[in-house]
């Protein structure tokens, strides 16, 4: 969360495509850089190059849209619409990984989209709208994130990192020099240290699902919220709105029915 914090600093006087591929070329530099230099080049392979590719696309979809997306709603706001992606996983899990989904967890993906509305709360109002932006993010990084579970096994974490973000900086560079005003040392700092955050900070991400199921990990993510709010409030002044509230509390309230759901079958089976 402080690294989209920094991130969302930054696009206020730069242009999204500008802050993404230049956080995402840092990591590249720095991880291929590191590889390289180690004398590690067998982590440079990328292995199933098709499932590197993918993952990298989703990676790449999610990274703009959710950055879009802060362009125009609060923190903590876009990561109430991040919630939405457990959820996306629980509804997509049948189809990518073969996983057998209940009536249960299916009402909890209903009520999960209900939230979701109500943080739209439809209307001609263009800042509810823009909530779309995070949500359609929250969408590609369950497929990202169920495209690493079905990868485990299958390269090393840094690999699946370097080349997604090579995707992603590869699809800003043509932006790259499309400037309002150039990046000072001050900003350029926020960038290394945004793109040192969301590296480590994907780095475990990539790891915890290879190790563990996606149900278990997701109640951790809504901590996020937290941050959201305490970021957006110390930096901006901002708070979310009764309607955000409101329709995040569903959200994870149906995120953590699914999880609840995942512990309990488990227990039964083991019983």
């Amino acid at each position: 969360m402080l690294s989209d914090a920094t991130a969302k600093w930054l696009v206020e006087t730069h242009t999204v495509m500008q802050v993404v591929c230049l956080r995402a070329s840092i990591m590249v530099c720095c991880l291929g850089g590191f590889l390289a230099l180690s004398g590690r080049h067998e982590v440079l392979r990328p292995g199933d190059l098709k499932m590197q590719l993918t993952r990298g696309s989703f990676a790449c979809c999610s990274q703009y849209l959710f950055i879009f997306g802060l362009s125009y709603v609060q923190l903590a706001e876009a990561a109430a619409a991040g919630y939405l992606g457990p959820i996306i996983m629980t509804a997509l899990a049948p189809v990518i990984l073969g996983e057998r989904v209940g009536i249960h967890r299916w009402t909890a993906v209903l009520l999960g989209f209900a939230g979701m509305l109500i943080m739209l709360r439809p209307s001609t109002d263009s800042i509810a709208w823009a909530m779309l932006l995070p949500a359609s993010a929250a969408v590609f990084g369950a497929l990202r994130d169920l495209v690493t579970r079905k990868m485990r096994g299958t390269g090393h974490p840094v690999t699946v990192l370097l080349y997604s973000n090579m995707i992603i900086a590869a699809v800003g560079l043509p932006f790259l020099f499309v400037s309002r005003e150039p990046f000072s040392l001050p900003q350029i700092g926020l960038l290394v240290l945004s793109s040192a955050l969301i590296g480590a900070a994907h780095l475990m991400h990539i790891q915890a699902f290879r190790l563990e199921e996606a149900s278990v990990l997701a109640p951790f993510r809504y901590s996020g919220i937290i941050w959201g709010v305490l970021f957006g409030f110390l930096i901006w002044g901002e708070l979310p709105d009764r309607w955000v509230v409101a329709g995040a509390a569903v959200v994870i309230a149906s995120g953590l029915y699914i999880y609840w759901r995942e512990q309990r079958t488990a227990k039964l089976t083991v019983d």
